[in-house]
């Protein structure tokens, strides 16, 4: 099958875990193409279709798979011949703005996968019909079984040291950095002193380091879809505490050392934290995402199913 995947470029790069399941989509027998999108706003998505209509005419795809509403929603507008996968990532639903023109991408759409059962009970439908509920994978590899140890030798960081990753940047205002920070302050309360490690900048192998090495993971986003982070530290065995926010709370249930607060409060979140941090060891989370079917090989293999029925 040839398979044009369209997704946004606006960083002059796409996004890594988009990356990583269209490589495994190609690693099961797919021709890829790709079209990167660099318009911003709706104007600027349909300033594209002419590219688009161009790179389709010379790429000949059998389907074509697009990522988060706008360019799945561009690509409906751009063709009718080409069969449309349509992927809702959590913000092109989250987003009252964003979510009339991911509707309309829907009812136009061939296939709609949406990555967390809230996003599809925001968006209105049900499984069944034209719409799966898959989340994106995450890659499995040797580097995520480091041991604690080996790893804070390596980043250099002592033994006794309480590190907390905190699930993204501190400038970004969705991840809800503040509260993150109020909750490490709190933590002293708890008898505990911590430094919050910002995830900004690096590559996956350097964050499969920080994650063996780091005490736990928190996340106090505003709003998620199905958090990559949360299933790349569930892969490291990775300690985590999170808001109650996209499809977190399934994702680790039966994880070891994994908790999900209910109320978005400072102490509460600290308690939580001074949990994982008297944890020892790995946790169970890689074998949950085997379990759950959450690899990038068991994704590729329902993606590529889906391929096969609206071409058939």
């Amino acid at each position: 099958m040839r398979v044009l995947i369209v997704a946004s470029y606006n960083k002059n790069r796409f996004a890594p875990f988009i990356v990583e399941q269209a490589e495994s989509v190609r690693q099961a027998g797919c021709t890829l193409e790709w079209f990167g999108v660099r318009g911003k706003g709706i104007t600027g998505y349909i300033k594209e279709i002419p590219r688009l209509r161009r790179t389709i005419q010379k790429f000949h795809p059998d389907v074509i798979h697009a990522h988060y509403g706008l360019s799945c929603l561009l690509a409906n507008l751009t063709t009718r011949r080409v069969p449309i996968v349509s992927t809702y990532h959590g913000s092109d639903i989250n987003l009252s703005r964003v979510r009339p023109f991911s509707k309309i991408a829907m009812w136009l759409s061939a296939w709609n996968i949406f990555v967390s059962k809230r996003n599809m009970e925001l968006a209105g439908v049900r499984e069944g019909g034209k719409y799966s509920l898959i989340p994106c994978g995450v890659e499995l590899s040797d580097d995520q079984l480091q041991t604690k140890e080996e790893a804070r030798n390596e980043l250099g960081w002592g033994k006794d040291e309480k590190k907390v990753l905190f699930a993204g940047a501190f400038d970004n205002a969705v991840k809800d950095p503040e509260l993150a920070k109020q909750a490490i302050r709190e933590l002293r309360n708890e008898g505990v002193v911590a430094e919050l490690v910002e995830l900004k900048g690096y590559s996956r192998s350097e964050v499969n380091r920080l994650m063996c090495a780091a005490d736990c993971l928190l996340m106090t986003s505003k709003t998620e879809g199905s958090p990559q982070v949360i299933k790349e530290a569930m892969a490291c065995g990775c300690p985590i505490v999170s808001v109650d926010v996209g499809d977190v709370a399934k994702r680790i249930e039966g994880v070891w050392s994994c908790y999900v607060v209910k109320e978005k409060k400072p102490r509460e979140l600290a308690k939580k934290i001074a949990l994982t941090i008297s944890f020892v060891g790995k946790t169970n989370g890689r074998e949950k995402i085997i379990e759950y079917g959450l690899t990038n090989e068991q994704v590729a293999k329902k993606i590529t199913k889906i391929y096969e029925g609206v071409i058939g």
